[in-house]
């Protein structure tokens, strides 16, 4: 095997702010500890938080590296102590509460999952925070059941896209909403039965007259704000909503006497700050559940630009635009030949 560095090109966030404060660095190569696995890293997903970790809103947890990157995909090159699911020269890709922008990385065992078969490492990269966080929050908090209605708000996105393919495999009538018509068509080309326009149309309505009158069972909100009190309106009776990010705000005046006579179910939740434990459980559902429907090419992460890692700024810049169809995606100068 060859030898490993003592140092990596990192980008590290040199002052909060905006996307130039992103810049390489020179930092020690991590060690894995026990459990844990040394990744050289190929690509790396770019996320929101990310975009929140740079602008000092949403520090790493205690014992995580200061690093931006949530996600990665590459080869396992060094084990810890008591790592036996892995070997080195293994293709994988891994969920991480940081250091994924840079040229290696150390993960969970627990938290890596077998690079997919017929898919790049680009492809394996963009497949962690947006499928734990869509597994967790629809299948698993959400309880989305097959026949149900399910509304994604934001389906352009790497977690739209994501919660489309899924909802829709596993049986779901899927409508989203989305800020232009290339976007709507986007999304429906992945199987959304209804993609809403919300610039020029109001989606409760719109739902509704495509929906026989009737509402939606689940939605997954990551806009919140002016949404919340239409989004309990939708809801039918023993609806849920489930809220992963608040881009609109986390504020809201809602009649709570529709949550009560309707027996909503109101919850959210953050996934980097959760324990290895529920990590890893997710993790074995999806190699079980969904890693087959990416393999046989019935759901499939959607690339829409890679940067090389040093351009980090101009890739949280394009997600800042919200031009973007799908997941935006770091490469590393080592591994792009």
């Amino acid at each position: 095997m060859t030898s490993l560095p003592t140092e990596m090109t990192a980008i590290e966030i040199a002052e909060p702010g905006g996307p130039e404060g992103l810049r390489p660095t020179r930092r020690p190569l991590p060690q894995p500890g026990p459990g844990e696995v040394l990744i050289r890293i190929a690509a790396a997903g770019v996320n929101r938080p990310d975009v929140l970790q740079r602008k000092g809103a949403y520090p790493p947890p205690p014992g995580a590296s200061d690093i931006p990157g949530l996600e990665i995909a590459g080869e396992v090159v060094a084990l810890g102590d008591q790592v036996t699911s892995l070997h080195q020269g293994q293709q994988v890709c891994a969920l991480v509460t940081g250091g994924g922008y840079a040229e290696y990385c150390v993960a969970p065992s627990a938290q890596c999952l077998p690079l997919p078969q017929g898919l790049s490492a680009i492809e394996g990269a963009a497949l962690p925070e947006t499928f734990f966080t869509v597994w967790s929050n629809v299948f698993d908090r959400g309880g989305l059941k097959a026949g149900e209605a399910f509304l994604v708000q934001g389906g352009s996105s790497g977690i739209g896209t994501t919660a489309i393919q899924l909802a829709k495999a596993f049986g779901a009538k899927v409508f989203t909403t989305a800020g232009s018509a290339e976007k709507c068509q986007a999304c429906k080309d992945l199987g959304a039965d209804l993609a809403i326009n919300y610039r020029e149309a109001d989606f409760v309505e719109a739902i509704r007259e495509a929906n026989d009158g009737r509402g939606v069972n689940l939605i997954l909100d990551m806009v919140g704000g002016a949404y919340i009190p239409r989004d309990v309106d939708l809801l039918e009776p023993d609806g849920r909503l489930v809220f992963i990010a608040f881009l609109g705000g986390p504020k809201a005046e809602i009649n709570f006497q529709k949550v009560m006579v309707k027996r909503l179910t109101i919850t959210g939740s953050t996934l980097r700050a959760r324990d290895i434990g529920f990590k890893a459980a997710i993790a074995a559902q999806l190699q079980t559940q969904v890693w087959p429907l990416i393999e046989s090419g019935q759901v499939k992460p959607q690339i829409y630009r890679t940067f090389p890692l040093e351009q980090a700024a101009e890739a949280h810049a394009l997600m800042e635009s919200s031009a973007h169809i799908g997941k935006i995606m770091l490469t590393v100068a080592a591994q792009r030949s």
